[in-house]
Parts: structure tokens; sequence; C-alpha cells
């Protein structure tokens, strides 16, 4: 079982909502609110799992997903999204959770 996610997302009610729920769980969480500090902390907390926006005030998350999962295979990375799909330029190895995101949907995947 993970115990540790990392989630970049720049809506930062969201990622203490999350957090809060999740930390309660038990969980290990970081935040980053843009791609260039989720890369980085990536880099310094190696979690489990990443839960990772696409729409990022610096860039695409869903572009840097593949670059993530070649650098870190074993690592779960779930994209969010208010898009019914994932574009076709995305691996199917993702999951995708849907905005709005309910906290149980986050717990039953983890």
């Amino acid at each position: 079982m993970p115990r540790s996610v990392l989630i970049i997302d720049d809506e930062v009610d969201l990622c203490t909502v999350i957090s809060s729920y999740l930390r309660r769980k038990d969980y290990t969480v970081d935040c980053a609110h843009s791609l260039a500090d989720g890369l980085k902390k990536l880099d310094d907390v190696h979690p489990d799992v990443v839960l990772l926006d696409n729409n990022l005030p610096d860039g695409y998350g869903w572009v840097e997903a593949e670059k993530i999962h070649q650098k870190y295979p074993s690592m779960r990375i779930t994209l969010f999204s208010a898009a019914d799909a994932l574009p076709h330029s995305v691996a199917p190895v993702f999951t995708k959770l849907q905005k709005p995101i309910s906290l149980s949907s986050i717990e039953n995947y983890l």
C-alpha cells in the first residue's frame, strides 16, 4: 500500500483538502503548486504516488508525465483533469481522475 503522495496542482484549496484528508489516513503528503516546484519535490521526496494536474501555471503536467514515468517507472502517476478524456498522446499506463475529485475516489485509488 503506498504511503507517500505528492500532489502537483495549482489549486491551493484542493491540495489543502486532499492533503488534510490523506494525512488523517496516515499518508505522508507533499504539495507543489507549479510544475517546476513539483519536479523538484519529486526528486527530493520520491513519493509512491504522484497526483498530477495538467494545466499548471508554468506548463502542462501531462507533457511531463511520460518523463516522470521513465525516470521513476515504479511510481504511480494519476492525472487530474476536468476534461472527460485523456489526449491520445498520453500513455495508457496512467490513471485519470476527473475533477471535481471526491476524496473517496482518491482513497479507493490509493
